[in-house]
């Protein structure tokens, strides 16, 4: 059976839309249609200047309109039928991103804020990346603390609010991690994270997101 056939027989049988206007895909589109792509709020350059910490710091888009509005449906809406989309922007990071990142470590969520929410969102992001990259996700780093949400706190205080929030239960054996989050603000949380990776033995860390606020 040909590849447009079974586009065509899969188109039949679950007919994909884009998530943001609805207009039904043709042929190869996938979740979110050209005209859509075209208009998203690209974050450009996407790669950050200064990243500090980061061997690379990439957030593809900025956190406005129509971006903002889905990644609050699919974090806290559960709105699953996001993420392939979101996968699909993450993706445009590929010529960007480092040649040598051997892992990806999707930002961990509490037990306790997984079991309410029903996913990790991160983790629904981050699994496409390292299929694309054929890298493993990183294993054994965890949340200790369910730490209050760090929307609407200042920048001093998300630094307060995550210390000791992350722990890697063993020695990490790769060299260069990729982080992956939907929304980076003040990167208290990826630079959190990033110093218990270059603690445990990686080398270099490099972070990736949806989009950036502020």
């Amino acid at each position: 059976m040909s590849h447009d056939i079974r586009m065509r027989i899969l188109d039949f049988l679950a007919p994909r839309s884009c998530v943001f206007c609805g207009v039904a895909s043709v042929g190869e589109e996938k979740s979110i249609c050209p005209g859509c792509y075209r208009d998203l709020p690209w974050n450009e350059p996407a790669v950050s200047p200064k990243p500090g910490i980061f061997h690379r710091s990439i957030a593809m888009s900025h956190y406005s309109f129509p971006v903002d509005a889905a990644i609050k449906a699919f974090k806290f809406g559960r709105k699953l039928y996001y993420a392939p989309a979101f996968t699909e922007i993450l993706f445009a990071s590929r010529n960007s991103l480092p040649r040598d990142i051997d892992a990806v470590l999707p930002v961990p969520l509490h037990w306790r804020r997984k079991a309410i929410r029903g996913f990790n969102q991160a983790s629904e992001i981050a699994k496409p990346m390292a299929k694309l990259l054929n890298v493993p996700l990183v294993q054994g780093v965890h949340r200790r603390t369910a730490t209050p949400f760090q929307s609407g706190l200042a920048a001093k205080d998300r630094v307060r609010n995550l210390r000791g929030a992350f722990e890697a239960r063993l020695k990490i054996s790769h060299a260069h991690v990729l982080i992956v989050d939907d929304v980076i603000t003040t990167g208290a949380t990826m630079r959190a994270l990033a110093k218990v990776l270059l603690s445990s033995g990686v080398a270099k860390v490099s972070s990736l997101a949806i989009a950036r606020a502020g």
